[in-house]
């Protein structure tokens, strides 16, 4: 058995010896052919790393664009905001121009002026609620200084101290947004 574990020795450094590149053999190989895969080898590299920056170039392009369509989207939003109020109340105005040929005419009524203008009025008032316009009803109601501006004090035996005497201005509110508050007239005791 002996012998035949010299001979596995043999063989395994030989294979181990074929593995190693020999120097004479590199010698051997045409120069020219070795900076010939060289050379091919940069050429697919360089292929590889212009191929990355075409990508790199064109993500890049198309953030930009997205970045510009953003901001121009953002600004058109906000320069057309108001449009639906507006197409709104353009009826509202196209009324106001009727009542106001009416008055001009010979023989309209006070009755049917009042009318028409109540009715302007009303429709003006659905339009600005439809865009979220709410009225503060300040009236009989504890001063609250977020929504009533106490515009003076006056004092009442009937309305108790601190409450609401008498709303003077309405306010308004949009959704939950102060944009005026009520001028309010605030209770105050009566001097004894």
């Amino acid at each position: 058995m002996k012998p035949r574990m010299d001979n596995m020795g043999k063989d395994q450094d030989e294979n181990r010896r074929g593995d190693i590149p020999d120097a004479g053999a590199d010698s051997a190989q045409d120069p020219e052919a070795q900076g010939s895969a060289d050379l091919e080898a940069l050429r697919a590299e360089a292929a590889k790393g212009r191929q990355y920056y075409d990508q790199s170039l064109r993500a890049t392009a198309d953030f930009d664009n997205y970045r510009k369509r953003a901001v121009r989207e953002r600004q058109d939003a906000v320069k057309f905001a108001n449009e639906t109020l507006l197409e709104r109340l353009i009826p509202v105005l196209d009324n106001f121009d009727s009542a106001l040929a009416a008055t001009n005419a010979s023989g309209a009524s006070n009755q049917s002026l009042q009318t028409g203008i109540n009715m302007i009025l009303q429709q003006l008032k659905n339009a600005l609620t439809e865009a979220g316009l709410e009225e503060i009803d300040a009236s009989n109601k504890p001063f609250d200084p977020n929504w009533h501006e106490a515009l003076s004090q006056q004092p009442s035996a009937e309305v108790p101290e601190g409450h609401v005497l008498q709303q003077l201005r309405k306010g308004y509110k949009l959704k939950e947004r102060l944009l005026r508050p009520a001028g309010v007239v605030v209770a105050k005791k009566p001097a004894t």
